[in-house]
Parts: structure tokens; sequence; C-alpha cells
């Protein structure tokens, strides 16, 4: 069973009369990846400064190991912090970015306990090394850090904050500065290091990929609260609301009447599903994952639709599809040309029904979707036309 490690509790936070943190309780567990997810001002980067000590709550309290921490400064936290901008030393070679944070330690003399001596260079050597070669940056000791790539120097300012050993590396939004395939390359990077390390990770994201790819436990939030905590999976295959279920992938959110357990309406149509626990015929919100749908010929369909655009993807084509004035988003390796009436069936396991939120309506309509695809389809004929 895993141990708690870090527990905030009943956390507030403002800034100039503005709500940031809205009561908010999370609990993370030692050897933990966590990830706080959310759009830009939901929070996350004040509850990662709130841990790391660099912003003191309004209210509520900061536990490490059971023990509160609120006044207790950043240097004397277990924790360490990697930021966007890495910071690295630009006159210091690797080794010496690295063993920065060794070199500033002092700890009791053996001999006089009243007197703290700086740590053995030997010491110090194996341990930057050590970790250099857990970063996969072994050999690179003595390159300057401006001759390194994004990738790298990411990698030398994680190698600087473990070396020092902490029991948490807070990570704010360190990918943000990379391109997108060394940001996929890094992803699994992370992991491998935080599993060979064996210490907690807090990651900030506004990135859903990264949420998903790397973390043990996701922390979706938005405006100060926490909207759902679970695994990637569950957070993927059972959002909570409309909000978790848009901002995690892509969603069609439905109006739908819980008719009874395992049967849900929308359109005039039932459609058996496999939730439970709702009342009869209570409103809810129905989200179908834009894979989840099967296209067939029209006789075929549990409902049927008018395909209004298609955009070639690589991998799948991006279909909008027209069901009575709401638009849907299917992906799929078939083609339907724009114009086509479809049918689409969607297997019970490809439906999942939520409880009315103050989200419910706000998301799910893929109409403004369909129409910047016309924007960038009309913008390439005109610039063939010049």
């Amino acid at each position: 069973m895993s141990k708690e490690l870090i527990r905030l509790r009943d956390l507030c936070m403002a800034y100039d009369d503005e709500l940031v943190l809205d009561h908010l309780n999370l609990y993370i567990n030692d050897k933990e990846f966590l990830t706080l997810l959310g759009p830009s001002g939901c929070g996350k980067t004040t509850t990662l400064r709130i841990i790391g000590g660099f912003t003191t709550p309004l209210s509520g309290d900061v536990l490490f190991d059971g023990v509160r921490i609120n006044d207790v400064p950043p240097y004397k936290r277990q924790i360490n912090t990697v930021f966007q901008k890495y910071a690295l030393f630009p006159h210091l070679n690797v080794f010496e970015n690295v063993a920065f944070g060794l070199r500033m330690q002092r700890r009791p003399d053996p001999s006089d306990p009243k007197r703290k001596s700086r740590l053995p260079e030997e010491e110090i050597r194996q341990r930057v090394l050590e970790m250099l070669e857990a970063v996969s940056l072994k050999g690179f000791e003595n390159r300057r850090t401006d001759a390194l790539s994004g990738g790298q120097q990411q990698r030398v300012a994680i190698a600087r904050a473990l070396v020092n050993r902490p029991k948490v590396l807070l990570l704010d939004e360190p990918l943000g500065a990379l391109d997108l395939k060394l940001r996929k390359d890094m992803q699994i990077e992370l992991k491998r290091i935080q599993q060979q390390v064996g210490i907690t990770f807090i990651y900030v994201t506004h990135d859903q990929e990264e949420a998903l790819t790397m973390s043990d436990t996701i922390v979706v939030m938005d405006k100060g609260s926490i909207q759902q905590i679970g695994t990637p999976e569950d957070i993927y295959n059972e959002p909570k609301n409309a909000f978790v279920a848009d901002f995690i992938g892509e969603s069609n959110i439905i109006d739908g009447v819980m008719v009874q357990d395992k049967l849900v309406q929308m359109y005039g149509r039932q459609f058996p599903c496999l939730d439970g626990g709702f009342s009869e015929n209570e409103p809810v919100d129905v989200v179908i994952r834009p894979e989840d749908i099967d296209i067939v010929p029209v006789e075929q369909g549990q409902l049927t639709g008018t395909v209004t655009n298609v955009t070639f993807k690589g991998m799948q084509y991006d279909i909008i599809v027209d069901f009575r004035g709401f638009k849907w988003l299917i992906q799929t390796t078939d083609h339907s040309p724009v114009g086509a009436r479809i049918g689409i069936k969607i297997d019970p396991d490809g439906i999942h029904v939520m409880k009315k939120s103050r989200y419910s309506g706000l998301y799910g309509d893929y109409s403004s979707f369909s129409d910047e695809y016309d924007e960038l389809d009309a913008a390439e004929v005109d610039g063939d036309e010049t």
C-alpha cells in the first residue's frame, strides 16, 4: 500500500481579490507521478508553488510526512523544482551546474559537531556522475550548457535538482519550450527517470497528452477547484463531468435521458449502455468519444446524419457529421465525402453517461470546429487563385 507523503488541506489563495484556489484538498503518495492538469488560470501552478514554499496560502495547511510545513522556507524543504526556464549557469560546464547545490551544502563535522564542513570532493564527483548517468548524460561533464540541445539542457536541470536527493521533484511545464518530437521523447524519458530514482514527481501541464503518457495519477483542475482525480484510464474513460470529458481528449457530449439502468435515450432513440445508478428518466450528459463511433450504411444506423467536413490527419480522417443541427466529430480510417448521408453505430461500452453539472451544455458541439476547417479550406483556395 502506498504511503501518503504530502497532504494539502483546505487551501485557499487569492490574488487581487480573485480567488485562485477554492478550499483545495489533495493528498500525494510517496514515489507517485502525479500531474496537475488544467487550463491557464485554473490554479495548478499556484498549487505547485505552495508545495514548494514559494507562495504562502491565505488559509489551509501543507503537511509533509504528517508535519505542517507552511512556514518552512523552500531551501529547508525536501523538495526541489524544475521550471520551464531551466536557469542553467552559462559560465559553468555540465558537471559544475549539477554540482552547484552540493557545493553549497554544509553538514556537521564528525570531529566537531558544532562545526559544519563542505561535502568531500570525491563524494560530490561520485554523486554528480551517478546522476548524469541516470539522465543519460554520461560523458557530457565538460560540455558547455549553451552547446546542448533543449532536451539535454532539461536533463541537466533535472540532474541538478535530483542530485540533492529530495523526496519530491516539482516540474512546472518543463517541456513547453521543446519542439513536438523532442517533447514526446522527453515524456518517456521523464517517466523512466522518475521510476529509476524512485521519488515523487509532481508535474504541472495544460497538455493532456503529457498527463496521459506519464502520470500514475491525474488531478484535473478548473477555476481553483479539483474536478476529478484518477488514473489516466479512469479520467479518459470515466470523466465526471462535461469539463473533464472535453479537456481530456475529443468528446461528443449530448443531452440525454437515462430511461433506466443501462438504457439511455438520445434524439428520441434508446441506446444500450453500461451505466447505472441514475433515477428513471433523469436528464444526463452522454459522452461518446470520436474513435468509438462506427460508420455504417444508412439503413443499418442507430442514427443518420450528413457529413459537413472531412479533414485528413494521416492515420485517420476527422469527419464532422450533422445530426439534427448538432455536429459530432468522428475519427475513422474510412473516408466519407462531404454531403454524404451516413449511419452510425455505437457499442454499449462506447457510451458514457454523466450527471448534469454546471458545465452541461458548454461543450461537445463541433460546429465551431467545422467552421475553422471551412475557413482554412477557403484560405487555401484563395491562395491557389492568386
